[in-house]
């Protein structure tokens, strides 16, 4: 009798059991899922990351075409650039302590650009133009 009971001793101890076995699924589905939601919050991010950064080239090409000083005049000007709408305001920039006879003055230049998403950039710059002759 000690042959059987040592045997159904090692057969009670071999293998894994039926709790030991969800357990062990239940621990690779956790894991699983904290994999999933770092590789889909990696991915939003990326995403913004390429949106944003798409954005800022296209505030900088505008800026690059910000017409010469001697041409730079108050106003609006519109378009679109590879899907981005932009909008450029140049406007009066009033200044204290700025000499009466100062032959500069400032303008304000407002870039914004709206991607096909909808987000959007705004680009604030100062320009120094000379004051037309009165």
């Amino acid at each position: 009798m000690s042959r059987v009971r040592a045997r159904e001793r090692r057969r009670a101890r071999a293998g894994f059991t039926i709790v030991e076995v969800l357990v062990a699924l239940a621990v690779v589905a956790a894991s699983l899922g904290a994999i999933g939601t770092v590789a889909a919050s990696s991915a939003r991010a990326s995403r913004s990351l390429d949106q944003r950064v798409s954005l800022v080239q296209t505030a900088r090409a505008v800026e690059a075409g910000i017409p010469p000083r001697a041409q730079l005049a108050p106003g609006r000007t519109e378009g679109e650039i590879a899907g981005h709408r932009w909008r450029m305001d140049v406007r009066p920039l009033p200044v204290e302590g700025i000499p009466v006879g100062s032959p500069w003055v400032a303008r304000d230049v407002v870039i914004r650009v709206r991607a096909p998403s909808g987000a959007t950039l705004e680009l604030e710059t100062v320009r120094l133009v000379r004051r037309e002759p009165e």
